[in-house]
C-alpha cells in the first residue's frame, strides 16, 4: 500500500478515535457535548435566515442530520490531509491541525448554553486521543523507513479493527451512560394531572376512511420537530424549576411538582413552524394538557410599561410574544401532549403554547424562564436574524391526497387535506381542478377555532393532466391570499397547487 492510502487511513482512524472519544467524555455530564454538536450549534445560531429557510424547505425535520452530516464529512475529509503528513514524516504539522480543530470545538462549547470552562472537556479529549493515534502511526511509519519493512494491509486491518473497535465500545458507553441519565425513562413515569373538567372525546376520524389524509391529531411521534438544538436537552423533574420575572411587582419560581399541582386545562391547538411553505408538513394537530399562563403572569403582577412575553429555554433559546396574547385565547405552560407526559423532543418538562402564533415567537420548548419585557428592549432568538417580532399564524390548506405528480386511476377517487388559522378557524374550504367552477368542499369536525379541520371532495376523472388547487376561507369570513409569497419574514402565503394524472389503468 503507497504512502498516500497508507497516511488517509491514519487520519481517518484518528479522528474516528478521537471523536469517539469526545463523544464518550461528553456522556458524562448532563449538557456537556462532543465538538461535531458544539460547532453544529455555532453555525445555527450564525446562519443567516435564507440559508435557514433553505435547509428547512429541502430537508425538512432531517435539517439538523444534514448539517451534522456535513460537518463530519468536512472533519473527515480534513482527516484525510492530516494523516498524509503522517506518513510524509511531517507529524508536527499534522498534530498543529488536531489541535487547531479541538480549540475550535472547544471554543464553540463555550457559548453553549449553561457552559462553564469544564465543557472544554469532551474536545480536549477529542484532540488528545486522535494526536495519540496519530503518533503511534508515526511510531510506526518510523520504524519502518529504519527497518525497511513497511506496514502491510494485514498491520493496518489489525490496527483499524483495534481502533474500530475501541471507538465502537467508546460510543456504545456513552449512548448508555446518557441513557441512564436520560429524563426519558423519568418521564415514562410521570402521573400526569387531571384537569377539572376533560375536553370532549374526539370525534371519528374521518382520515380512518380516506388514505393519505392527515389524522384529526397528529401523534407525537409523526408530529414536526423544529428547533435551534442539535442535542435533545436532558432535564429531570427533580431539578427543574420556572422563574418568572423582569418588569413584575412578584417574582415567582416553580418547581415542576409545584407548577403541576395546580389546575390544569386541556386544549386542542394547532401548532406550525414559520418555515413550513405552502403545502408544506410543518404543521400539526394535538390535544395539549397545561397549566394558564394567563394566571401564572397575572400572579406575578405586571408593571404597567411591559408589553412583552420572553420565554427562555435551557438550550438558550428565546421566543417573545405580546403580553396581549393573554386575551383569553388558552395560551399555557404545556405539561402534556396528545395523553402523556410532553415528549423530550417536543419540550420536557414543560412549553409553552399560545394558540395563533407561529413558533418562533412562542413556543420556547425545555422552558426555564418568563421574563417580562418590551418589545423596544428585548428581541427573541430569530428577530435579530431577519423575522418579524409579530407573527400571527396565517391562513393555510394544503391537499394531502392525492400528491403532487402522482397517477391517479379514472374513477373515483378523493381530494382532501387540512386547513388551519388557528384562533379564527375555518368556515370553508374550495378544491378547483384545471378550469372547473370551484367546488365547495365537505369540512371535517371543528374541535375548535385554534385547530385545522379535515376536508374533501369525491372526483371522478378521466384519463388526462389535471391542476388541483385548493383555498380555505376563515371563521372571519377572509379568504387565504391567492399571491405566493416567501415564508421569510413573517410565514407563507398562496393557495397549494398540485398536478396529478388519471389513467384508466394503473
Amino acid at each position: 500500500m503507497n504512502k498516500k492510502s497508507r497516511g488517509s487511513i491514519y487520519g481517518l482512524l484518528a479522528i474516528i478515535g478521537g471523536l469517539a472519544a469526545g463523544q464518550l467524555v461528553a456522556a458524562l455530564k448532563n449538557g456537556w457535548h462532543g465538538p461535531v454538536v458544539s460547532i453544529g450549534n455555532r453555525v445555527i445560531d450564525h446562519v443567516p435566515a435564507a440559508i435557514k429557510t433553505f435547509a428547512i424547505g429541502t430537508f425538512g425535520v432531517n435539517d439538523k442530520t444534514f448539517l451534522v452530516l456535513t460537518i463530519l464529512i468536512v472533519v473527515l475529509a480534513i482527516s484525510t490531509f492530516i494523516g498524509r503528513k503522517v506518513a510524509q514524516g511531517k507529524e508536527k504539522i499534522a498534530i498543529t491541525i488536531v489541535i487547531a480543530l479541538s480549540a475550535v470545538g472547544g471554543s464553540a462549547a463555550l457559548f453553549d448554553a449553561n457552559s462553564n470552562v469544564f465543557s472544554l472537556l469532551p474536545s480536549i479529549f477529542s484532540g488528545a486521543a486522535a494526536i495519540g493515534i496519530l503518533r503511534w502511526f508515526a511510531d510506526r511509519e518510523e520504524y519502518s523507513q529504519i527497518s525497511g519493512v513497511d506496514l502491510t494491509r494485514r498491520d493496518l486491518f489489525k490496527a483499524a479493527g483495534i481502533i474500530g473497535g475501541a471507538s465502537i465500545a467508546a460510543t456504545g458507553l456513552g449512548r448508555i451512560l446518557h441513557q441512564r441519565a436520560s429524563v426519558a425513562v423519568e418521564r415514562l413515569h410521570i402521573a400526569l394531572p387531571k384537569p377539572l373538567k376533560f375536553l370532549a372525546k374526539a370525534p371519528k376520524d374521518p382520515a380512518r376512511n380516506i388514505p393519505g389524509l392527515s389524522p384529526l391529531f397528529t401523534p407525537n411521534a409523526d408530529f414536526y420537530r423544529i428547533d435551534t438544538s442539535l442535542s435533545t436537552p436532558n432535564i429531570s423533574v427533580d431539578t427543574w424549576k420556572l422563574t418568572i420575572d423582569g418588569m413584575v411587582a412578584k417574582p415567582l419560581t416553580l418547581t415542576y411538582a409545584e407548577l403541576t399541582s395546580r389546575p390544569v386545562f386541556e386544549l386542542d391547538d394547532t401548532i406550525a413552524c414559520v418555515s413550513n411553505d405552502v403545502g408544506g408538513n410543518l404543521v400539526g394537530n394535538a390535544r395539549w394538557l397545561g397549566i394558564r399562563l394567563d394566571d401564572l403572569i397575572r400572579e406575578a403582577a405586571p408593571n404597567s410599561g411591559a408589553d412583552q412575553i420572553m420565554g427562555y429555554s435551557s438550550d438558550g433559546f428565546s421566543a417573545g410574544f405580546p403580553l396581549a396574547a393573554l386575551d383569553g385565547r388558552d395560551a399555557m405552560i404545556a405539561i402534556g401532549m396528545n395523553g402523556e407526559a410532553l415528549p423530550v423532543d417536543h419540550g420536557f418538562p414543560a412549553r409553552v403554547i399560545v394558540p395563533g402564533l407561529y413558533g418562533y415567537v412562542s413556543a420556547t420548548k425545555w422552558l426555564t424562564r418568563l421574563e417580562l419585557t418590551r418589545f423596544d428592549q428585548k428581541q427573541g432568538y430569530w428577530i435579530p436574524r431577519g423575522w418579524s417580532a409579530q407573527a400571527p399564524i396565517k391562513t393555510q390548506s394544503r391537499i394531502d391526497t392525492p400528491t403532487d405528480g402522482a397517477t391517479v386511476k379514472s374513477g373515483t377517487v378523493a381530494i382532501a387535506g387540512v386547513a388551519w388559522a388557528p384562533t379564527r378557524g375555518i368556515s370553508k374550504v374550495e378544491v378547483q381542478i384545471g378550469d372547473t367552477p370551484w367546488r365547495q368542499a365537505t369540512l371535517g369536525p371543528e374541535l375548535a377555532n385554534t385547530t385545522w379541520r379535515q376536508w374533501w371532495i369525491d372526483w371522478s376523472p378521466i384519463s388526462g393532466n389535471y391542476k388541483i388547487m385548493v383555498r380555505a376561507t376563515d371563521g372571519k369570513g377572509d379568504l387565504q391570499p391567492m399571491q405566493r409569497t416567501a415564508v421569510e419574514p413573517n410565514g407563507a402565503e398562496g393557495w397549494h397547487t398540485i398536478f396529478v394524472k388519471a389513467k384508466d389503468r394503473l
